[in-house]
């Protein structure tokens, strides 16, 4: 006996087609399902909607020409993209934005349990006697004016159902219920709770769930909604974007938010300016008073020398001195301006070091020219440049003055609102084509999952190929019939489709296997044949009794036994008594084969059943009275066919096949699995027994390499026949 070939590890590419044409069917409902659960998909998920605007970061400038020195006193740097859009998320803008807009707000209506979303949404026809009368349905909404609750109530749901008229009940976090009506202010004094609704659209009963979350949640919950990002590279252009379920409540929160960050924004370029003009003005009297001294000194010296003149020299070298005293003092007052920004590594630091270090070099020169002049004139010099360093220095910071003052009333900030927040009138999410195409290609690959898994599992032959493989020959291969089918007739008399549908495609198999039977029994010790199975319920009943029928039709005499002494059924194809004396009478020693043998349906043919079922059957079956009985139907008809139960369920078949001239095995298509033939051929085997053939019953070509399994259970056991 050959075994069964081992399998290829190569895929067949036709077979697979084939298998996948074979279960459309099941592809075609998988995606009809894929495409019905995208679609419930879409209707029962809220649409986002989508605001945005545009930013531009600009950079400062000064509108009013002011000196390079001032200019270099107020400039800040420009904001780096990556900075300002951590500003524009950060807590100090959002906050402002969700106090403005009372976002931690939150009013939410009941909805209903899987579908609640989709109630709510779409005016569904008959939902309302469904539906209990608190969900919510399309086009309600509660508006609040004011809600104040304590701290212990915070992230604390409130539940509101609405009454008649404008009325409501407000269930609190401790149990209270507390009646309200429309723009009444609702407060609880002693704990610090105030609720005032300012718009009820919902008919009475409807419910709502009211709470004041935290200013961290809400702050976090628009920081999940907002995004941020930099057009193109470099560009100083921000797009911010806000999403949510409310079109209008969108555009409000990110006009909020930009709003709070050029607000922050002047305020942080008027605060570089109050913090020079501070300055200015601290140095102001100090600078006064060190004119008065200066002035009080030279005056005090010239009347000491009553009168002293200047050479034309001394005035221009007294006016040198006075000029780079002066210089030096305003770089002085730049550096203790910058050196509150930057480090002494920062260019713009180092180069002012490098100015002041040559502008005290030309001093220290002119200083020794001064030191040659004559005492007088010497004195005179120092005198008048003191007085005149120090008017410079006064008038200097007057007119800064003036000028920040300025400079910080005009201050417009470094942020300009390009495009103002707005949404589109689609939303963004949930995409309905796309939602669709998914659901139809999740579907489909559902499809052919399930498909390809079924036939994976499949553990029955499909071809008789498989079974040729096993060592045994086919001698037919009956098609499958949809009225022959009789799974689900448990009780009443069985169809005989040789009988009652002479055409049908099967019983034409039935013929061709009479032909094969009686060529390939010719060498057989007797014309007795025994036929089996690996399993019940794969149609060896079926066959036995039609072909019995057709080799009847035939001209032959022939004998159907129903050697099946525990579950054997074969009296209801002939609408015989269920306890009709037969087999196991004759066995027994009872009676005999010629009282007991029946007439059948069709001329030449006569039906031993398997009379009452013994507590011994297998006992029975090895008495001689057995051989006995199968010799005298050699010798009385053409052809005996002996109905015995399953090979692998019991041991009566090799009993059986023992006293028979040829034994043959049923093998159900898409049932039988390949290791049940071999473990039969093996169990006639091991008795010194071989399996004639087999007969490949219920072939059906739409299964044939698609994707249909089988399954089946069963407990073939000695069933006590009652009396």
């Amino acid at each position: 006996m050959s075994r069964s070939e081992p399998d290829s590890d190569e895929i067949n590419l036709g077979q697979l087609l084939v298998t996948l044409w074979k279960g459309k069917f099941w592809i075609a409902l998988c995606m009809v399902l894929g495409l019905g659960g995208a679609l419930f998909a879409y209707m029962n998920t809220p649409p986002t909607y989508q605001a945005d605007a545009l930013v531009q970061l600009e950079e400062k400038s000064n509108a009013l020409s002011l000196p390079s020195s001032l200019t270099s006193l107020m400039e800040g740097g420009d904001p780096r993209s990556v900075t300002e859009i951590e500003i524009l998320r950060s807590r100090l803008v959002l906050g402002q934005a969700v106090a403005a807009l009372n976002l931690d707000w939150r009013v939410e209506p009941d909805l209903a349990p899987v579908i609640g979303t989709m109630v709510a949404r779409y005016q569904l026809p008959g939902i309302d006697g469904l539906l209990p009368q608190r969900f919510a349905r399309p086009g309600e909404a509660v508006t609040l004016a004011q809600l104040i609750a304590p701290p212990l109530w915070v992230n604390q749901q409130m539940r509101l159902t609405v009454g008649e008229a404008g009325s409501f009940v407000l269930t609190t976090p401790d149990e209270r219920e507390l009646q309200g009506r429309v723009g009444e202010a609702l407060s609880l004094p002693d704990i610090g709770f105030t609720l005032t609704v300012a718009a009820l659209s919902a008919p009475a009963g409807r419910a709502f769930t009211i709470r004041q979350i935290s200013e961290t949640m809400a702050i976090s919950s628009l920081r999940g909604r907002l995004t941020v990002s930099e057009r193109g590279r470099a560009s100083g252009i921000l797009e911010a974007q806000v999403t949510g379920t409310g079109r209008a409540d969108n555009v409000r929160a990110l006009d909020a938010v930009l709003a709070a960050y050029q607000g922050q924004n002047i305020t942080r370029s008027a605060a570089q300016a109050d913090g020079s003009l501070q300055f200015i003005r601290e140095q102001i009297p100090q600078a006064e008073a060190a004119l008065r001294e200066a002035e009080r000194a030279l005056n005090a010296f010239r009347q000491q020398q009553v009168s002293v003149d200047l050479s034309m020299e001394t005035q221009a070298l007294l006016g040198a001195v006075t000029l780079a005293e002066a210089e030096l003092a305003e770089l002085q007052r730049r550096e203790d301006a910058l050196s509150q920004r930057y480090t002494a590594a920062h260019p713009t630091y180092r180069l002012l070091l490098e100015e002041r270090g040559r502008l005290q070099a030309r001093l220290e020169a002119l200083r020794g020219q001064v030191g040659a002049l004559p005492e007088t004139q010497r004195q005179i010099v120092n005198l008048s440049r003191d007085v005149d360093l120090a008017q410079r220095l006064y008038t200097e910071l007057l007119t800064r003055a003036q000028q920040v003052e300025v400079l910080r009333a005009s201050t417009v900030g470094s942020v300009r609102i390009i495009d103002p927040a707005a949404t589109a009138a689609m939303p963004v999410a949930p995409r309905r084509n796309l939602l669709l195409a998914l659901g139809l290609m999740l579907g489909a690959m559902g499809g052919i999952g399930l498909v390809l898994g079924r036939n994976w599992l499949r553990k029955g032959v499909q071809d008789a190929s498989e079974i040729e493989r096993q060592g045994l020959p086919v001698f037919a291969t009956i098609n499958y019939s949809r009225a022959a089918d009789t799974s689900g007739r448990r009780k009443g008399v069985l169809p005989v489709l040789a009988l009652d549908q002479p055409d049908d495609l099967a019983v034409e198999a039935f013929r061709s296997l009479r032909t094969s039977l009686h060529f390939g029994m010719l060498d057989a010790a007797s014309p007795t044949l025994t036929i089996t199975s690996a399993h019940p319920k794969a149609g060896k009943s079926f066959l036995a009794t039609n072909l019995a029928v057709v080799a009847a039709q035939a001209g032959q005499r022939v004998c159907l036994i129903d050697a099946d002494m525990r579950r054997g059924h074969l009296w209801r194809y002939f609408n015989l008594q269920r306890n009709q004396p037969g087999v196991a009478e004759v066995l027994a020693g009872d009676r005999t084969i010629e009282d007991l043998m029946l007439p059948g349906p069709v001329a030449g043919l006569f039906v031993l059943p398997s009379g009452r079922y013994p507590p011994n059957p297998s006992e029975l079956l090895m008495r001689v009275q057995l051989r006995q009985m199968l010799d005298w139907c050699a010798e009385n008809f053409d052809l005996t066919l002996v109905d015995a139960p399953p090979a692998l369920a019991v041991t009566d078949p090799v009993i059986l096949s023992r006293s028979t001239g040829a034994t043959i095995l049923v093998v159900r298509h898409d049932a039988t699995a390949p290791g049940e033939i071999e473990a039969s051929s093996k169990t006639f085997g091991a008795a010194g027994l071989r399996l004639s053939g087999a007969v490949f019953n219920g072939f059906d070509p739409r299964k044939a390499g698609g994707g249909y399994g089988y399954g089946y259970g069963y407990r073939y056991e000695y069933k006590q026949r009652k009396s």
